[in-house]
């Protein structure tokens, strides 16, 4: 099909799993900011890519994440967790949980800089020292990011690979229920159950295990409490680990920008922004679902209806970004990007997600200042998991 004009009837979505270009959909979009899609669970919905009307679902509560998971409502791909996980944030607000959380996706938590660091350092020397080529999703994106996020939970980081297994399935992006997605899940929540009890335990599964002596939490059961270790794990892992993957993956297109760094390293803070708004690492729309009828841009968008917020075109949209293909660590508005989603569902891990970047990226470039691809990049093989598009494989050599 060609992209010069989009066909009336509707196009499939997303366009595509490749995340080292943009989608030429999207600039034809530019015409049609608001435009009927099917997604691959075979529902309509409305596919969204300007910057200022991507940004108005975001920030009106009439478009409804929660609502998502409904029975009977059109959506984006079948779930393959429960459904009254979808509306994560909102559920750990309701059940007095939000402070202990945001205590612990603070990175100005003691100690948890220097731990980057040293984990980032290890890594890296461990992989070098195998020699080229390396992984650098699987030696290093995956572990890092995990990694990370065991020492927050306060779970042992050798139990990582047990939990990253679940990954796969837990948040696989399919058209029919996935079997497996149930036993991941149940597994996982046990597992942190197991965490609750276990007087090893620190970090926030220790402060959840303390709330259960609390009378002021008597409602809260052992397994809401694992819930959320459950899913800061997999979604903080997927969310931290994509966007590392997919800014060396920049980096690697763009060695100017490497250059730039290499000279000045107090550049990257700046380049992680800009990293953020051209990485193509969110393979699908951010769901919304209309909870009444509502204008959107010059079409009017029904109660019930499925929204989908494409990310890539509002951070690609010339009229919110001069020279929008053009990688520029002096953009003036270079955090306006809705890389982090946006209104009352804007990610509370920012924070966390910049400070774990800007280490990984000073570290690979002290260390592998010269990383570039071992094979051509069109022999990368690439795979979409809850929203998140990343290489399987990431080899490099230097």
């Amino acid at each position: 099909m060609s992209v010069e004009t989009l066909p009336d009837e509707l196009i499939d979505f997303p366009f595509s799993w490749r995340g080292d270009q943009l989608p030429d959909e999207i600039e034809v979009l530019r015409k049609e900011p608001v435009k009927r899609v099917r997604t691959i669970a075979g529902d309509d919905a409305w596919l969204v890519s300007s910057h200022a009307l991507c940004r108005q679902v975001l920030e009106d509560q009439r478009f409804s994440l929660k609502d998502t998971s409904a029975p009977g409502v059109p959506r984006q791909y079948a779930l393959t967790i429960p459904p009254e996980v979808v509306n994560n944030m909102g559920n750990i607000t309701g059940a007095g949980l939000r402070k202990a959380v945001l205590k612990a996706l603070n990175p100005k938590a003691p100690g948890l800089v220097e731990w980057m660091r040293s984990n980032a350092a290890e890594l890296v020397d461990s992989l070098m020292a195998e020699g080229a080529p390396a992984d650098l999703r699987g030696q290093f994106a995956d572990p890092y990011s995990a990694g990370m996020h065991c020492h927050i939970l306060g779970i042992p980081k050798a139990d990582a690979p047990r939990l990253m297994r679940s990954l796969d399935i837990a948040f696989m992006n399919s058209a029919c229920p996935v079997t497996g997605a149930k036993l991941n899940w149940d597994r996982d929540i046990a597992y942190m159950v197991e965490r609750l009890d276990d007087p090893a335990t620190t970090g926030l599964m220790a402060e959840l295990a303390a709330l259960r002596e609390d009378p002021q939490y008597d409602h809260l059961t052992d397994e809401m409490l694992a819930t959320v270790g459950v899913t800061m794990f997999g979604a903080g892992v997927i969310s931290t680990s994509g966007f590392l993957t997919m800014a060396l993956v920049s980096l690697i297109q763009h060695p100017e920008l490497t250059a730039e760094l290499l000279a000045d390293r107090g550049k990257i803070p700046a380049a992680v922004d800009e990293l953020l708004r051209i990485n193509l690492s969110i393979g699908d729309g951010l769901p919304r679902l209309a909870l009444e009828d509502v204008t959107l841009g010059d079409v009017e968008v029904k109660k019930g209806e499925l929204v989908l917020v494409l990310v890539e075109g509002a951070n690609f949209d010339p009229d919110a970004f001069a020279d929008p293909h053009k990688v520029d660590l002096a953009r003036e508005n270079n955090t306006a990007h809705l890389s982090f989603g946006g209104g009352q569902h804007y990610c509370p891990a920012t924070a966390l997600g910049k400070r774990h970047a800007e280490i990984a990226l000073e570290t690979l470039l002290e260390k592998m200042p010269d990383f570039r691809l071992a094979v051509p990049v069109e022999q990368l093989v690439w795979r979409t998991r809850f929203m998140k598009r990343m290489p399987e494989r990431l080899p490099v050599m230097w």
